[in-house]
């Protein structure tokens, strides 16, 4: 996996999502150099540097938890219109995110002497479903260990005696520079060669991804976390599900054309016909879509809503016939594909011109809107297009499934915040049990209280 090629890129001053989390170092020597405006003499400069421009982390005067059989200190601090508390270990650098499940900040970490990325998630057990999304991410994270899969590296216990008072979750994970998104949308040239080692990276993560049988069902730029030597990290597995899984709780993803949180630009067919079953192609389409999305600089179906969204595929890849809708379960999706206007397949040499054949083949293939004749992550792994970089003893798998069965419990916020809890006290063996509530000597599980 050796490239020799750089990224020049301006650095933007803000970051304006959450998913900047994680690193650990591959084998590659590329790099990504970053530019300031300082007038006629800007100058290169490393990502790193620039993220550590503002806030300086001040904040209140540090406290003793009460949660831990050896006291750690923690501190306090602004971070955008929430107040950060963490070990004292950590000082802020700045924030480097904000969205709808909480602020993201760059850190110091004072016993490794790194920086790394704090996410805050605020009120993180006022929806059971979001609450619930987010145990299944620590919990994946800490099972799964790869180059390109964002790591869990600590959590903070919180700093209360009953555990209905547990409100804010913090991950800590290394810290990465950038995303996919904001590569491919800045001016930043992309050569070949990027592209292929950017979707190698991609595929190799999801190979051991599928091998824990899990799937990740949200793949798309922003969830590809970039570091400045074009190292690359899966992250943000909120929405992740093992095999014949069900979906939260609601119906969504098995009604015809409903809308879902996911981004639809890079959802499967399958998933937009209200397939009752699907598996690993959904995340193979999904790499498709970001593939063609790298040499095109722009969304390859940039669908308005799921009926736009499927029209502008067939018009694209053209319309199945009759006899290829075997996998469509649901009869009113089956009509709605049959009536769409009868296209044939757009040559893939006139869409993307400026990409070898190779690639043109290894993407078709992905975007085969049938999932049962879709390449599979190991198939296009060994395609003649990352024969540079493909070496089959470094695309590791895991040794064990992920074990799914937690989701098997019904999961009430304070069941929720007990097991949330046990997740952070794995980081710190130290801390000591805390009582579910006031007044309460057990709940069970179906979140009623005995009282003492």
């Amino acid at each position: 996996m050796n490239k020799k090629f750089g990224l020049n890129k301006k650095l933007p001053d803000e970051f304006d999502h959450d998913h900047h989390t994680l690193a650990t170092a591959t084998t590659t020597s590329a790099t990504i150099s970053y530019s300031t405006d300082q007038g006629d003499d800007a100058s290169e400069v490393g990502m790193e540097v620039i993220m550590s421009r503002g806030g300086s982390g001040e904040g209140l005067e540090p406290t003793v938890t009460s949660t831990s059989g050896e006291p750690y200190r923690s501190h306090s601090f602004p971070a955008g219109k929430h107040t950060f508390t963490v070990d004292e270990r950590y000082t802020m650098i700045r924030t480097i995110g904000s969205g709808a499940y909480g602020v993201v900040i760059s850190a110091k970490d004072s016993k490794t002497d790194k920086n790394c990325a704090i996410k805050m998630v605020p009120k993180a057990f006022s929806d059971e479903i979001d609450a619930k999304r987010i145990l299944r991410e620590i919990k994946l994270l800490k099972h799964m260990r790869h180059e390109n899969i964002v790591q869990l590296v600590d959590m903070m216990p919180p700093n209360v005696q009953y555990l209905e008072d547990f409100r804010d979750v913090y991950l800590v994970t290394d810290l990465m520079e950038t995303d996919l998104h904001r590569i491919i949308y800045s001016k930043q040239k992309l050569s070949i060669d990027h592209v292929q080692y950017f979707v190698y990276q991609v595929l190799r993560g999801l190979k051991y991804i599928h091998s824990c049988r899990v799937i990740h069902r949200d793949l798309k730029p922003s969830n590809l976390l970039v570091n400045s030597n074009c190292d690359l990290k899966i992250c943000d597995f909120g929405l992740a599900r093992g095999l014949h899984d069900e979906d939260d709780g609601d119906r969504a993803s098995t009604m015809f054309l409903t809308e879902y949180v996911v981004t639809r630009w890079y959802r499967a067919p399958e998933i937009m016909l209200a397939c009752h079953e699907y598996s690993y192609p959904v995340d193979v389409w999904s790499v498709g879509c970001i593939f063609a999305e790298l040499i095109l600089r722009k969304p390859y179906f940039p669908g308005d809503d799921y009926i736009d969204q499927l029209t502008i595929i067939c018009e694209k890849l053209g319309k199945l016939d009759e006899s290829s809708l075997d996998f469509v379960t649901s009869e009113k999706a089956k009509r709605f594909m049959k009536k769409l206007p009868d296209k044939a397949p757009q040559p893939f040499s006139s869409q993307f011109s400026a990409a070898p054949p190779d690639a043109l083949n290894i993407m078709r293939k992905m975007l085969e809107i049938h999932p049962q004749k879709r390449v599979s992550v190991a198939e296009s792994l060994e395609h003649p297009f990352f024969s540079s970089l493909h070496n089959a003893d470094e695309e590791v798998v895991s040794k064990l499934p992920f074990d799914f069965s937690f989701e098997n419990e019904k999961l009430h916020r304070l069941r929720l915040q007990e097991l949330i809890w046990k997740e952070a006290a794995d980081f710190r063996p130290s801390c000591l049990p805390v009582a579910p509530a006031r007044g309460v000597i057990a709940i069970d599980a179906t979140g009623s209280r005995s009282e003492p």
